[in-house]
């Protein structure tokens, strides 16, 4: 079973050159986030992610968790990990300095995630959502609860929740019904949430759970919905820990994947009413949870890169030590690397996650620019870009994640699907991540409604506009790029033709629109995709030209990004024609006939 080992040399390339550490260290509040600082951190990130929290990856998923008497456990190694990740100050990496904070750009803390969620996928998700609820409590909850709240958080001696969905809801959050009735000053809490990520256990000393819940007076839909703060443990004014709150888990859930995670549901109130407290304004608690809902879909597109990650790691080091078969001019054994179609699947591994380490490090630069800039209009336009990667991050990633960790198990042969391998852990994993935190079509419905109709296109036409002038640049780069110039201005001229398909029937055929949705979040994620790694070996082309050191590296770059741009970007095509063929057979066909 191999041992994650972090790509270094690669996320150093990411976050430097295409997401651009050092223009992001010139922002207010980042002057100390230089490469200096960067190095050992990332280096001290890989060696806990190899030797603290990768080994407790297989005991997780074999063991998994469970609930009895109203306490969850976990395994016993998972406490530990957490026990030295928390003494080690990761929690706080990216948090404000105000809260004892490294504050560092959340750039570097999506570099240290991924590592976390490809050494333990189950684990790392109980820190993820501490980060964003951290960052929402932050931005909408009063000084006080700031205070009483956050730098216990930060240290990561308290763990949180985000509580959203219900039995009757769904993803349909306008039909929450958790009660929260005025009592002095705080609410009492009453209700039950499900599938809640990490909804209690024991390695924290408190667990601070952000509920949606519904005022006695407030107006039906999303329009009525308010965000509170419930502790599991109630906290007295000088920061200790008081009286149990009214809030207990009931059952976990056993599931398909992730089985160290444990997925709660929770019962508030049962007592007479749990105590919590208003973030922000009353009925205005959806607009403040998508702070934590859009970073979590950062986060779990961040999980399907590491899981395919993992998956690649795997399948890469298993294929060159299997010796079975010839390969053509050859009448010796031979290893399986050495076979053209394990090459095949391999290289579209590698390039595929290339594409998507890249598309997710841009997209936290710009919300770190977005967030600390303050050029108003490098701010819109950071928040632009933010908000139209964000759904294909979670989306595209997430979905491609089902395919390579399938590719994995596929090089591994008939050992693949035996569990003792351990890769068919990896896909078990990935199948979860396309559906919390929003569905793929979730995914693809706010891309298609909320970013390309809600503006007319313009954040997508400006995005096109920077791909056709990063043509100009490659053609300076000579015939050694021209196969991956064509093709990246191919699949933009693609992408362009299927915005603007959208937008002239988002009017007269909402439901057409629809069903192209997912179709054109796929070719959007292909085709930027395709760009980063455009924009990857052009970097690299210059690097080899000044004879840099590491010119193997380079090379490899070049190497990936001709092999994304000649076998995967030719998958737009197909989505484009998907997209655009105003095919509404799936709506035609009745009911009683599926």
């Amino acid at each position: 079973m191999t041992d994650y080992i972090a790509p270094l040399d690669d996320l150093n390339f990411v976050i430097n050159e295409l997401a651009g550490l050092e223009e992001i260290s010139k922002l207010p509040g980042f002057e100390h986030a230089t490469d200096d600082l960067l190095q050992p951190i990332l280096e001290e990130a890989s060696r806990f992610a190899k030797e603290v929290l990768g080994p407790t990856n297989v005991i997780g998923d074999q063991q998994g968790c469970s609930v009895k008497d109203g306490v969850v456990t976990v395994p016993s190694e998972f406490s530990d990990a957490y026990k030295l990740f928390v003494e080690s100050g990761w929690q706080g990496l990216d948090c404000s300095q105000d809260y004892d904070g490294m504050g560092l750009p959340g750039l570097i803390g999506s570099a240290t995630a991924e590592m976390w969620a490809t050494a333990n996928l189950a684990l790392s998700l109980c820190p993820m959502l501490t980060s964003g609820a951290i960052d929402t409590i932050e931005l909408h909850a009063t000084d006080d609860l700031k205070q009483l709240y956050l730098p216990k958080m930060v240290s990561g001696e308290w763990a949180a929740t985000m509580d959203l969905t219900e039995p009757q809801a769904g993803s349909d959050l306008a039909k929450v019904r958790v009660q929260a009735v005025p009592d002095g000053d705080h609410y009492k809490i009453m209700g039950t949430k499900i599938f809640i990520t990490w909804g209690d256990h024991e390695m924290a000393e408190n667990v601070v759970h952000l509920v949606l819940a519904r005022l006695p007076d407030a107006p039906e839909g999303v329009r009525g919905i308010s965000l509170f703060l419930v502790p599991k443990f109630l906290v007295n004014d000088d920061g200790s820990l008081g009286d149990r709150n009214d809030v207990y888990v009931t059952s976990v859930e056993h599931k398909l994947g992730i089985h160290a995670s444990p997925t709660c549901v929770l019962n508030f109130g049962d007592g007479g009413g749990a105590v919590g407290y208003l973030v922000g304004k009353e009925n205005r608690g959806l607009a403040c949870m998508f702070t934590m809902m859009n970073l979590a879909r950062l986060q779990v597109g961040l999980q399907g890169l590491a899981v395919s990650e993992r998956s690649y790691q795997a399948a890469r080091d298993f294929a060159k030590e299997r010796v079975q078969g010839q390969v053509p001019g050859s009448h010796e054994s031979a290893r399986i690397i050495q076979h053209p179609d394990v090459r095949r699947m391999l290289m579209t591994m590698k390039s595929l996650i290339e594409a998507m380490r890249a598309t997710a490090y841009v997209t936290a630069a710009a919300i770190d620019v977005a967030h600390h800039t303050e050029d108003a209009d490098m701010r819109a336009a950071a928040l632009e870009r933010a908000a139209l990667l964000t759904p294909i991050v979670k989306g595209w990633m997430t979905e491609v994640a089902q395919e390579l960790t399938s590719i994995g198990i596929q090089i591994h042969g008939g050992t693949g699907f035996i569990e003792e391998t351990g890769v068919a852990q990896y896909q078990r994993d990935a199948k979860i991540l396309t559906i919390y935190e929003g569905t793929t079509g979730i995914q693809a419905n706010d891309l298609v409604g909320r970013k390309i109709l809600a503006d007319t296109g313009l954040g997508m036409k400006h995005m096109l506009e920077e791909m056709a002038q990063f043509d100009a640049e490659l053609q300076g780069c000579g015939p050694d790029l021209g196969s991956i110039r064509n093709a990246v201005a191919t699949g933009r001229q693609r992408l362009e033709e299927a915005t603007k398909w959208l937008l002239g029937k988002a009017q007269d055929e909402p439901a057409v629109v629809q069903l192209a949705a997912f179709d054109y979040l796929m070719l959007a994620g292909t085709v930027i995709g395709a760009w980063q790694m455009g924009r990857a070996a052009e970097i690299a082309h210059r690097k080899l030209a000044g004879k840099e050191a590491n010119a193997d590296f380079y090379k490899a770059k070049i190497i990936t990004a001709r092999f994304f741009a000649e076998e995967i970007l030719p998958r737009s095509a197909g989505y484009l024609e998907a997209a655009t063929s105003d095919s509404s057979s799936a709506m035609d066909l009745p009911e009683e006939q599926f």
